[in-house]
């Protein structure tokens, strides 16, 4: 993948402000867009879009090609007459700077259900051409999942596993009766969908038209409780019942003494590669048709996987397991062309992976707060970066950097500040100066670096499962003055768009016409 030298924000669209407590593809997430353009950004990172299970995450999703309805935006919906204004009267008095995931899903779903019912006794001919026409379309991952959200739904959300044995089975005669008895139900998760894809489907070619492309994100592991595992069991480990023999996790490493149990099901990949890898062509295919570029998270997996007997309490005990390797990454540029992928290579990484990475010229990440535990040889260190990598301050899973700072060991400390010539007063921005000032060709921050956030604003702590992915900006957060600030450091390290750098490069020269300039 060819990069060409640029900037860009992590910012997930559930962290926009909107008036529903969540953020969502409306109003908001188009004002951010025209942010991203102000600041002479070209780059919008997003984790993964998918419907959130087990603890509200993005990386544990009911699907992994279906859309995430909390993020469908009430405001469009009353724009367009799929909900009136009094559909909102009674809508709860939601906290600015933060999800509450509990009531605020409980909103969303009342909303949804009050627009399908305007959607079925009002939308016009064409709309519900284009519904049907969706349905067509995307039958192959939509039909499982909407009747396993339906059944979910009236199984009072339990796993699947928990399902009677017929259902828990995909038994042909009990998923027939179930359909039959539940088509409004199946219908719903099907309108939700189609709504959620339209909206983003707007949103992303409002992004393009602003010079904007989208990095998305794929873990490499899907939830046990999702669509994906229940309709296609014999690609994972798991016993005849159905329950997963071995789990993914990682072991003991920067981020916990432990390992990270993530308790995924792992991939057989005999029986992928036996078809050509169909289910992953399949799910790049959908998510590529979302985003421009896609992270591939844990790409040392496809190397090697810490495989975890499944039952225990954490990722200590495991082993290392050989993943599918180059031949997969081979049917999928021969079936995709263009690989436009970064590859997440953070951890404990081996030579192997190296190799693999930089066979199909894969940039690789760094990160920025990671670089002053060690000495002026370490990879993470801006002047030691490949041009071929994207860099960032932190990401999802790290402290904000002025909670990094505030709370990293005094050694670090001065090492940053010797290494930024720096007080370490505005940290966050000097980070961001050093990062955007190095050769690396695409360099992010997270928005709460931006906005030079404490701990309290961090998105995620890995190895944990709760008070996670809460954190919102605040709707006046974005001023004139931190526009100016990000657009003044994109001008003075070569990060704007071309053209912009070109216009002004000419009104330079007009500026200066006729006068002789300083040697």
């Amino acid at each position: 993948m060819e990069l060409n030298r640029a900037s860009g924000v992590i910012l997930h669209p559930t962290s926009l402000p909107s008036p529903d407590g969540i953020g969502d593809l409306g109003p908001d997430a188009y004002r951010w867009t025209d942010f991203l353009s102000r600041s002479g950004c070209q780059l919008w990172q997003v984790l993964p879009l998918g419907p959130t299970g087990y603890a509200d995450s993005p990386y544990q999703c009911f699907s992994a090609f279906a859309g995430n309805p909390y993020l469908i935006s009430a405001t469009i919906l009353l724009d367009q007459g799929l909900l009136a204004k009094t559909d909102l009267r009674d809508r709860p008095n939601f906290p600015l700077e933060e999800v509450d995931y509990g009531p605020v899903i409980q909103w969303k779903i009342k909303l949804l259900q009050r627009s399908f019912d305007h959607f079925r006794k009002t939308a016009s001919s064409g709309l519900k051409a284009e519904f049907e026409k969706f349905k067509d379309t995307c039958k192959d991952w939509l039909a499982p999942y909407t009747i396993f959200m339906a059944i979910k739904q009236t199984r009072g959300g339990g796993s699947w596993s928990e399902w009677p044995e017929p259902l828990r089975k995909r038994e042909q005669k009990a998923l027939a009766r179930f359909a039959k008895d539940s088509q409004e139900a199946i219908e719903f998760q099907s309108y939700q969908q189609f709504i959620f894809h339209r909206q983003w489907a707007a949103l992303r070619d409002y992004a393009h038209e602003k010079g904007i492309r989208i990095i998305g994100d794929i873990p490499i592991f899907v939830a046990y409780d999702s669509a994906d595992v229940w309709m296609n069991k014999d690609l994972f480990y798991l016993d005849e019942e159905g329950y997963p023999e071995v789990v993914a996790g990682v072991p003991p490493d920067y981020f916990s003494a432990t390992g990270q149990l993530w308790g995924n099901p792992l991939y057989k990949w005999d029986v992928h590669q036996a078809d050509g890898y169909q289910w992953w062509l399949s799910r790049l295919k959908a998510v590529l048709s979302q985003v421009d570029i896609v992270r591939l998270d844990h790409f040392r997996g496809f190397e090697a996987y810490w495989e975890v007997p499944f039952g225990n309490e954490n990722a200590v005990i495991g082993r290392w397991v050989k993943g599918p390797g180059e031949g997969f990454l081979d049917v999928v540029k021969e079936q995709l062309g263009e690989l436009p992928i970064i590859a997440e290579d953070l951890g404990v990484i081996t030579e192997p992976v190296l190799k693999m990475r930089d066979k199909y010229n894969l940039p690789g990440m760094k990160i920025l707060q990671f670089a002053f535990a060690s000495d002026p040889d370490d990879d993470f260190l801006p002047h030691n970066y490949p041009l071929n990598c994207v860099a960032y301050t932190g990401t999802h899973d790290n402290n904000t950097t002025r909670g990094w700072y505030e709370s990293a060991p005094e050694r670090e400390q001065d090492f940053c500040r010797r290494y930024l010539a720096r007080s370490g007063h505005d940290i966050a921005w000097s980070m961001i100066r050093a990062l955007w000032g190095s050769v690396a060709d695409w360099v992010l921050a997270p928005m709460q670096d931006v906005l030079s956030l404490g701990s309290w604003a961090r998105m995620n702590f890995p190895g944990t499962s709760s008070g996670n992915w809460i954190w919102r900006m605040h709707p006046d957060a974005i001023s004139e003055s931190i526009t100016q600030r990000l657009h003044e450091t994109n001008y003075l390290y070569g990060r704007l768009p071309q053209a912009e750098k070109d216009a002004i490069y000419k009104a330079f020269l007009e500026d200066t016409k006729g006068r002789v300039l300083p040697h």
